[in-house]
């Protein structure tokens, strides 16, 4: 039996003779015989093994945290590149796509929005370089660039404005009682000449609206900075303010200004709307002007009469005094379109009422032949703004300043869209200046690029903002 079927260990005696291996030798590969081939050989076999603790729980979460690590990261960058407004991508990438997707109107409403909410790119970067600064209505301001009036007309992006690198801004024109202005559409761009014209007609939420806005701004303030001695009660809006001295922008080396305007069907002689807003308003402003030179509301450019305009001026620096004790310099804002007779009758009426300065210019209805944007646009009726009104106002400016002899602070407006722009209105005659349409074609970081131009401008001249203004105030158109 043994010989027929080879030496396999079958008999019980042999099986017994085994040593005991355990339980743990089940555990081990099991030897399989194969007959692949001629020589019969063994595989082993191992069941999978169950995986540990560490790689089934730890190992795809510690990946999904590095995924997740690595987005966050990249998003912040990308947040925090947007939220720069000296980011290339506001002026090439931004504005080209909103201006190719939104109407005027609806851009600005976006802007305002942005701004009021604190979603619109801050200036980053280093402190204003000293060449930039400017003394200005008793104040030293830490650069001379402002916002000009008629973007944020209700003061919803006052704080937006200033983190955007302005040393000024001024918010309306604002009125007594709300009115929507004209109707749409009121805004064109005139983008081949990087201008605009508006017609929005004074469109305004009232004074209770904006006195609530900016009393709440002023009040949170307070609270922020609790070292600041408050009144207990106050019994007025100066006695709440007290404690905030002569400043209102509630940023050290700014400024902020209030445009005041009257409602629509006021009688021309009429000047309680402008009077009610320094009291009303006043009392929020580093600086109030007083708008007589809107071409887009009947009756109001007409006050650029000396007569007219005489009284306004004494009869508002008359209720400044008697209400506002912090006293902020009252200002005018002029019209590019007065010729050089009507603007001596001005020149000698602020002069003689002691107004603390002008402000240079506002838009104009005229329509230079030099205007390359389609006549069916350049034809709509409103206030031209941009480059092709930097000519005028220039020429206003230079005439103003050799009337007044340099007595009376220009503040220039009109195209300024480059650094060498501000510099050509400095030379003029004007002490800071503003802007508005530059802001709305390149975006934010107008502001930071017109700064750091002036100051490498400045930096090769070995002069100052200050040692700059007035050197070629005598010119011609």
């Amino acid at each position: 039996m043994a010989a027929r079927f080879g030496t396999l260990p079958r008999t019980a005696a042999a099986i017994a003779r085994r040593p005991y291996l355990g339980p743990s030798r089940l555990r081990s590969p099991i030897q399989i015989p194969t007959f692949t081939s001629r020589f019969a050989s063994t595989t082993s076999y191992a069941p999978p093994k169950e995986p540990t603790l560490s790689q089934e729980l730890l190992v795809p979460h510690y990946r999904s945290f590095l995924r997740l690590l690595l987005a966050g990261t990249v998003g912040a960058l990308v947040v925090s590149y947007l939220y720069d407004s000296r980011a290339a991508v506001h002026e090439l990438v931004i504005m080209p796509l909103v201006h190719k997707t939104m109407d005027p109107e609806e851009a600005h409403r976006l802007a305002i929005w942005l701004a009021k909410n604190g979603l619109s790119p801050v200036e980053r970067g280093s402190p204003d370089d000293k060449l930039l600064e400017v003394h200005l209505f008793g104040k030293t301001l830490k650069n001379p660039i402002g916002l000009a009036a008629g973007f944020d007309k209700n003061g919803e992006a006052i704080d937006g404005m200033f983190d955007m690198g302005f040393g000024i801004v001024e918010i309306g024109s604002v009125v007594p009682r709300p009115q929507p202005g004209n109707p749409k559409p009121r805004m064109f761009r005139l983008s081949p000449d990087t201008a605009c014209i508006n017609r929005y007609g004074m469109n305004c939420a009232g004074f209770d609206d904006i006195e609530a806005r900016l009393r709440s701004r002023v009040r949170s303030y307070l609270r922020a900075h609790p070292d600041i001695h408050l009144a207990t009660s106050p019994s007025s809006v100066a006695e709440e303010l007290a404690p905030l001295g002569a400043s209102r922008s509630l940023r050290g080396g700014r400024m902020l200004g209030i445009n005041l305007a009257r409602n629509k069907g006021q009688p021309s002689d009429s000047n309680d709307d402008y009077v009610e807003g320094v009291h009303r308003m006043g009392p929020y402003a580093d600086y109030v002007v007083l708008n007589v030179s809107c071409p887009n509301q009947h009756g109001i450019t007409s006050m650029q009469r000396k007569g007219i305009m005489e009284g306004l001026m004494k009869e508002i620096i008359e209720a400044r005094n008697a209400t506002l004790p912090h006293r902020p310099p009252v200002l005018v804002k002029l019209s590019p379109d007065l010729d050089d007779a009507e603007l001596a009758d001005v020149a000698r009426a602020v002069v003689d009422a002691g107004v603390d300065g002008v402000i240079i210019s506002n838009t104009t209805n005229q329509r230079p032949s030099s205007l390359k944007s389609d006549p069916k646009i350049t034809s709509e009726w409103g206030g031209l703004s941009g480059p092709p009104l930097k000519p005028l106002s220039l020429h206003t400016i230079r005439t103003f300043r050799r009337l007044t002899s340099g007595a009376v602070p220009i503040v220039g407006c009109g195209g300024i869209l480059t650094g060498a722009d501000a510099l050509e209105y400095a030379r003029a005659g004007a002490s800071a200046i503003q802007l508005y349409t530059g802001m709305a074609f390149d975006g934010p970081g107008v502001v930071a690029r017109i700064k750091r131009e002036v100051k490498e401008e400045l930096g090769k001249m070995g002069k100052t903002w200050e040692e700059v203004v007035g050197n070629d105030a005598v010119g011609s158109r």
